[in-house]
């Protein structure tokens, strides 16, 4: 089977890479399948045999997901019970995702009580979902995977063995979209349990993900120039009063709020370069305006020192105001 569109996600560590060791069947994937590790580190998954396609651990301090990688995303990975003489669960086009933490109310409570830092799949925290609304943004833009579910997420230990919502072998075999492992015929596994599924595809949809980081291309940095120029003058933007943007009305809102800050950098750094070079020009000048007069050598260091410093502009730039000269 041909596999289309890019097989790592942009950004994942490869440290923990199983692909080698188990290659897997290639697969078209048009289904993700939702993990939780019931655990606060990375798992070994027995050396890779039992480990799904990617892993999101949690970085409390930056507040974002650190993604492992394990195999291509269109190849099969080892997370799911698969019977013999059923349907197929870890070949059947199944992009599988465990997320660091737990679904269970019992593991949380202890968790929490004892001061471990964790994600509970229940509330997960803003940035937490933004990272896997991220995913699935790229999964459905570069392997078609629907932005959708139509599946009920219980809440754990309800989710778990004959429990209501995991499908039927045909049910299983035409789905489409983001499911859990609680959903998958042949297993009986609850996790993620009641997963906020319904808000990472909102945030998918509604472009509330991270974008990575680009180059700017020469009609980029134009664009973002004539914006500046024309945002400027429109009073859109607030300004330092020479067209550099100091401040958005709402910088959690505001989409050009990078963009701004980012051009205040480059506006401060022309202003630190010029100052600079209006120092070397004034010492020149007056070196020049002593040379052939009679003094002396520490006369003419000190001329110069003295021009040096009276041409110095210092630039200080404060993120919550404008550049003070």
């Amino acid at each position: 089977m041909t596999q289309s569109g890019p097989q790592r996600y942009p950004g994942a560590s490869t440290a923990y890479w199983y692909g080698s060791k188990y290659p897997g069947s290639a697969m078209e994937v048009n289904v993700l399948c939702w993990h939780s590790t019931e655990g606060t580190s990375l798992p070994s998954y027995d050396g890779g045999s039992m480990a799904p396609n990617l892993t999101a651990k949690p970085d409390f301090a930056a507040k974002r997901l650190v993604w492992y990688q394990h195999f291509d995303v269109d190849v099969s990975s080892r997370a799911l019970r698969n019977l013999a003489g059923g349907v197929e669960t870890n070949t059947l086009n199944t992009c599988q995702v465990e997320i660091v933490g737990t679904c269970d109310p019992a593991t949380h409570t202890k968790w929490a009580q004892a001061g471990i830092q964790h994600l509970y799949m229940p509330e997960l925290p803003d940035w937490a979902i933004r990272d896997l609304a991220t995913f699935a943004k790229w999964a459905n833009e570069q392997h078609r995977v629907p932005l959708s579910s139509g599946l009920t997420f219980k809440p754990y230990p309800s989710s778990y063995g004959a429990n209501g919502v995991r499908m039927t072998g045909s049910q299983w075999t035409n789905f489409n979209g983001h499911c859990g492992h609680q959903h998958v015929p042949e297993n009986d596994h609850g996790d993620p349990g009641a997963f906020p599924m319904a808000a990472i595809l909102a945030a998918a949809k509604n472009g509330t993900t991270q974008e990575d980081d680009v180059a700017l291309t020469d009609a980029d940095k134009k664009w973002i120039a004539d914006t500046v120029k024309a945002q400027s003058f429109a009073g859109v933007w607030k300004t330092d009063g020479i067209g550099a943007p100091v401040d958005a009305v709402d910088a959690k809102t505001n989409p050009t709020w990078q963009a701004q800050s980012m051009l205040r950098d480059i506006q401060a750094r022309v202003r630190a370069n010029t100052a600079a070079e209006a120092a070397q020009t004034a010492a020149i000048a007056k070196l020049a305006q002593l040379i052939g007069s009679d003094v002396d050598t520490a006369q003419v260091v000190a001329a110069v020192q003295k021009a040096i410093a009276d041409a110095v502009v210092k630039v200080s730039v404060d993120v919550n105001g404008p550049a003070a000269t």
